[in-house]
């Protein structure tokens, strides 16, 4: 049988942001991981804005993973920047990390925290509770005050504020479960799950987007599933400049 071919998109411009290694240990075989790389937009996305300058690559960028054969796309952004869009001229699935991860922390608990970069980025994540159905669930959006291109400098002091945010989280919010907020935070899950553990709070899943985000779409793929074409149909076929 061949294997599932995903493929990420990364949406961002700065060089080896991400390394094609970064996930070739999530599967044991069986499914392949691809990766391209906008070259048109912003060096980090931390707002609307950057959002909106990202998408069009993105777009073109999905469009040509389909055309080489990937079965499924994921965008490497806690925004889900162009998925909807990418949607809408993919046959394969799409899918974005914040709204699988959304909904995974919806089931796995009664309500659950974002732990993201900046303050600035609390209403990002609240519209996008709820865009996705899960805005009863969101008990609130929580910032260590790193931006995303400063994530890999120091991963100790990371660390130490995710857990410093995530027991606030927990203890002063109600949040029963934790969500990265930045996929650039990747590969810090365990690390902060033994800190909750040691700081009383053993038994708080912490959700690493994209790990989770692919394995889902892994078994959606081999499931046969995708989205739906009446939620996204095809764009109307007109003149589009540029």
């Amino acid at each position: 049988m061949a294997p599932i071919r995903m493929h990420v998109v990364v949406p961002i411009t700065t060089p080896d942001f991400r390394a094609s290694a970064d996930f070739s240990s999530l599967f044991d075989g069986g499914v392949a991981v691809t990766q391209s790389q906008i070259e048109r937009g912003p060096a980090s996305i931390e707002c609307e804005y950057d959002e909106a300058l990202a998408q069009p690559d993105i777009v073109a960028k999905a469009l040509a993973a389909e055309q080489a054969g990937a079965d499924a796309v994921v965008i490497d952004c806690m925004g889900d920047p162009g998925m909807e869009a990418a949607r809408e001229v993919l046959d394969v699935p799409v899918f974005g990390p914040c709204q699988t991860s959304m909904h995974v922390a919806s089931m796995l608990a009664h309500r659950f925290s974002v732990l993201t970069v900046l303050e600035r980025l609390a209403p990002f994540f609240e519209v996008r509770a709820g865009r996705y159905g899960v805005a009863g669930k969101l008990a609130s959006v929580r910032a260590v005050d790193i931006p995303v291109l400063d994530l890999d400098r120091d991963r100790d002091r990371m660390v130490k504020t995710l857990t410093e945010q995530g027991v606030r989280a927990i203890e002063q919010d109600g949040a029963h479960a934790l969500v990265f907020g930045c996929t650039g935070m990747l590969g810090c899950a365990d690390a902060l799950a033994a800190a909750l553990a040691e700081a009383g709070h053993a038994g708080v899943p912490v959700i690493d987007p994209m790990p989770v985000t692919l394995r889902v779409a892994a078994g959606l793929v081999a499931s046969g599933l995708a989205h739906s074409g009446r939620t996204y149909p095809a764009p109307p076929l007109k003149e589009r400049v540029g």
